[in-house]
């Protein structure tokens, strides 16, 4: 059985240390549940990650990312919110990792080759059911079905999560269950998570 993770909304004011606390808290329940939040109002929650506003890629986050509106977001909503409810993602990561990996374009390709909305290896599709990397559907479906694997492979731990996302889960093990300590990779996690906070806010 899968264990689900329950997102607390993440408050807006985490842009500004001084309004709330941009540490990030969390709480395994009685049901396996996850629940995160910045704004903890219950004493079961305990630190998770610290954030550290004077570090240069998470202090000017905020204002490097690109925006991407409503009406860009929502061209791949249903494939989205069918492939979250497939594998219990939150359709707000997904439209995460689609922001950091090819800003909403589904023919996006990386020297590395990586291809489509969610930049899929080739051995990550076939793994996970793609056969048209291009396609939109199957790269979302694939893509997510990958994250869900890497969500209970790594106790629902978001930061280990989107770090093998980017470098593989073989990488995050190698290194002792931490984020590698790739210059990619360590830019890579903080802005999916920026992306991701701002989108539970507005999806």
């Amino acid at each position: 059985m899968h264990r689900s993770v329950a997102y607390a909304t993440l408050s807006v004011g985490m842009l500004f240390a001084s309004t709330v606390s941009a540490d990030i808290f969390r709480y395994v329940d009685r049901n396996g549940d996850v629940h995160y939040t910045n704004v903890p109002n219950d004493s079961r929650y305990k630190i998770h990650r610290r954030v550290d506003e004077t570090n240069p890629i998470t202090n000017t986050l905020a204002k490097e990312i690109r925006h991407y509106g409503p009406r860009v977001r929502q061209r791949y909503e249903e494939d989205i919110l069918a492939a979250a409810k497939e594998s219990n993602v939150d359709p707000a990561l997904i439209h995460a990792v689609i922001s950091a990996e090819s800003g909403y374009n589904p023919f996006a390709r990386s020297r590395k080759g990586a291809a489509g909305l969610m930049q899929l290896m080739p051995e990550t599709a076939r793994r996970f059911g793609a056969r048209n990397r291009l396609d939109p559907a199957q790269n979302i479906r694939a893509g997510v079905r990958y994250l869900r694997t890497l969500m209970d492979l790594f106790d629902n731990d978001l930061e280990l999560v989107l770090a093998a996302y980017n470098a593989g889960e073989n990488a995050v093990i190698r290194f002792g269950h931490r984020v590698p300590p790739y210059s990619e990779t360590m830019t890579y996690v903080p802005r999916v998570l920026e992306y991701y906070k701002r989108y539970r806010t507005r999806l």
